[in-house]
């Protein structure tokens, strides 16, 4: 057995564990990562990478089969499914090598491929006991896998999950999905513009963590997509025969039940933390099932030990697991008592149009303020949206009484983009004049949010104060 002895242990190479691990690298001091599937994690591989190649390869088949407008003859698209799984391969390919063991051991990590256990609060093993770990503060950053519902026949049925969805190199015929979330509705749109027959179930609202009437713009576009969406239903079981897949909902109350059939499943129903075989009770760390219990500076139950990232069963997004891990190297290298700030994070659906939130929803401000404001500016109202064709959406920003940035979603072209400046105005704490005092370049899509801005002292138009002002300066000339 080989002994370690480094000041960090980051257990998992997802995208997290990766930033905890270069930073610390960086600053000099001894890292130690262990990985016992791919370095890049997920978000590499089987999430957030693979998605947006598969959504941009849809999207361009979308844009041929509407270019007529522009005064281009349109053409129905010929799609070669190989050839879109080879794109999405390519650009997993093109990005690896920034996640690889080489660069992370020329950065000064010892890199370490097996997998991890605790043996007790301040040691991890790994392997076959190959390696044993006695680091000054270890950072578990397993991430999340795809969790499936208790649905009877599931265990017995082929399905698939975005960890091997990503592997078809043959475009289902007939694809059913459960689950309306955002993966759900991503791969939903993906796939139908590609040329699948596309349904959706789901037992709740889609999109449910979202502003509803924002997201009802990104599911009547669904539909027009082609998309079949099913909600409100309950699945009774699922089944297979020969090529195909069977999944029976169960009918309202003295209804016969239906079949839907299908020629793949694909179940998008939320993720679980990866903890297994991990030990933690050796270390006494403890964890829920939603994940591994933290306060706001990322740190367990063991005062050793931080977690990050989606085995802590938060916001399961790539960039709240940087997010975590900065906090993570300000605590641990520095002793800042550093915080994880939630009501700043913002999340994109990227369907298309996207969908975009930061901050309060209408709903949460109204419960948490009084005089809540709601701003609104469509898109067709912007120059450069009807110069592209690209009219569908508009911003809704929620301040409160005395102006303040609340929250702001927006739905529409670029939506992930634009988001960003309202993340910093509620970082910041600033308000809506702040955001109308920039000078937007002319003509881009920013010009939306500001529009939306300066919509805030409409009201004062027409204030019979305001005019007494005007009239009184007016007198002198």
């Amino acid at each position: 057995m080989e002994v370690l002895t480094p000041d960090i242990c980051v257990i998992g190479a997802g995208s997290g564990g990766l930033s905890v691990a270069a930073a610390a690298a960086a600053f000099g001091v001894p890292v130690v990562l262990i990985e016992r599937d791919k370095m890049g994690g997920d978000c590499l591989n089987t999430g957030c990478v693979p998605s947006k190649a598969l959504l941009a390869a849809a999207k361009r088949a979308e844009a041929i089969r509407n270019s007529a407008p522009f005064g281009i003859k349109a053409q129905r698209p010929t799609v070669e499914y190989r050839q879109v799984y080879d794109h999405v391969r390519g650009v997993i390919d093109a990005i690896a090598p920034n996640d690889s063991v080489a660069r992370f051991t020329g950065l000064g990590v010892r890199v370490i491929e097996g997998t991890a256990r605790f043996k007790n609060a301040r040691t991890v093993v790994v392997g076959d006991d190959d390696f044993e770990i006695k680091a000054r503060r270890f950072v578990i950053a397993t991430g999340s896998t795809a969790a499936l519902p208790p649905i009877p026949g599931l265990e017995d049925t082929p399905h698939l999950t975005n960890e091997s969805v990503f592997d078809l190199r043959a475009l289902p015929k007939q694809l059913i999905i459960i689950g309306a979330g955002p993966i759900g509705l991503e791969l939903a749109q993906a796939f139908r513009r590609l040329g699948a027959d596309v349904t959706v179930l789901e037992a709740a609202q889609p999109l449910a963590k979202d502003d509803p009437e924002c997201a009802q713009i990104v599911l009547d576009q669904l539909e027009r997509d082609g998309v079949v969406l099913r909600t409100g239903v309950r699945i009774e079981s699922v089944s297979k025969a020969r090529a195909k897949v069977f999944v029976t909902l169960a009918g309202e109350e003295g209804a016969t039940s239906e079949t839907i059939e299908g020629t793949h499943l694909l179940v998008a129903t939320g993720r679980r933390p990866v903890v297994d075989g991990l030990d933690l009770e050796k270390a006494r760390i403890k964890v829920e099932r939603r994940g591994i219990v933290v306060n706001k500076g990322m740190r367990t139950s063991n005062k050793r030990v931080y977690a990050i990232g989606d085995v802590t069963g938060g916001l399961q997004f790539t960039h709240v697991a940087n997010a975590h891990a900065g906090i993570v190297i300000r605590n641990a290298l520095f002793r800042l008592r550093a915080k994880m700030n939630t009501g700043a994070v913002p999340w994109v659906t990227y369907t298309e149009p996207e969908l975009a939130h930061v901050g309060l929803t209408e709903a949460e401000a109204r419960k948490r303020h009084k005089g809540v404001r709601i701003l609104r500016w469509p898109y067709h109202e912007n120059d450069r949206a009807q110069a592209e064709l690209e009219t569908h959406g508009h911003i809704k920003v929620v301040a409160s009484k005395g102006g303040k940035i609340l929250g702001a979603t927006i739905v529409g072209t670029g939506a992930g983009e634009l988001i960003s400046t309202w993340t910093l105005a509620i970082v910041q704490g600033l308000k809506i004049r702040a955001m109308t005092d920039i000078i937007m370049p002319y003509p881009t899509l920013a010009e939306i949010g500001k529009r939306a801005a300066i919509s805030y002292y409409t009201p004062s138009l027409t204030s019979p104060f305001v005019r007494r002002i005007i009239r009184f300066l007016r007198r002198f000339g």
